[in-house]
């Protein structure tokens, strides 16, 4: 019974450790070209949700088939602090009620959508970690900036976020098959680093979530279900 876990042998659970590695991630500060960082997690508040999300879905060691964002965003895990998780969606459909703004992040309602003709929630997250190649966001002149937008942001964050991303792998990845989200940058980025550094026997490119929401919403069905349908093959039938 999970209630009768001692809680030395709880701490050892993908919940904590990933809530650790989230609570314990250092500022990054004097980014360059006029770069800002999102930093949610000095918040109390923040540190709560997130540890009630964590305990909530990952309260175990099973590993997890990765779903990689590019960085949070101001509206979604920079409130929040949960990768593709508005504060909407945080309390209505993983139950977690909160006091953040109740604002939708465009990427956030793909993705729990997705999430809801998976199977709900529990079942998602019992085989998905939702999670991003930078865990901290940005922004430039208060709008949102990916971590490859300028040379020399990318090269000041490379050394940073490659150890912060094996750190992440290493608290519960399956290391066979990866999701990167967007076809883009991020995923050219992500395949060039992945046959050097070999986090992953292979890294699955599918559409962005804000992408589909702008640009291909008419055809969001069809990306719902490509979704399910990647997911499921990468499962393997497990």
């Amino acid at each position: 019974m999970v209630n009768e876990i001692s809680n030395e042998s709880r701490e050892d659970f993908f919940s904590e450790r990933y809530y650790r590695f989230l609570r314990d991630l250092p500022p990054l500060k004097n980014l360059p070209d006029e770069t800002e960082v999102i930093y949610p997690y000095a918040d109390e508040t923040v540190q709560k949700m997130i540890h009630s999300f964590f305990d909530k879905y990952f309260r175990d060691n099973n590993p997890r088939i990765f779903l990689i964002g590019i960085n949070p965003g101001r509206f979604g895990g920079g409130v929040t602090g949960l990768a593709f998780t508005d504060p909407v969606y945080l309390e209505e459909s993983c139950g977690i009620a909160n006091p953040f703004p109740k604002t939708h992040e465009l990427s956030s309602r793909f993705i729990y959508e997705m999430i809801e003709s998976y199977g709900g929630a529990d079942l998602f997250y019992s085989h998905v970690f939702l999670t991003a190649f930078s865990p901290l966001g940005f922004t430039w002149k208060g709008k949102n900036r990916n971590y490859y937008d300028t040379p020399g942001l990318w090269n000041t964050l490379k050394p940073w976020i490659l150890e912060t991303f094996r750190q992440q792998l290493a608290l519960g990845a399956d290391r066979n098959t990866a999701f990167c989200l967007g076809q883009g940058k991020n995923y050219r980025i992500l395949q060039e680093l992945n046959r050097e550094h070999h986090f992953f026997k292979e890294i699955r490119p599918l559409p962005h979530p804000r992408w589909i929401m702008q640009y291909r919403l008419k055809r969001k069905e069809e990306f719902l279900t490509l979704y399910r349908e990647e997911i499921n093959k990468a499962r393997g039938g497990r």
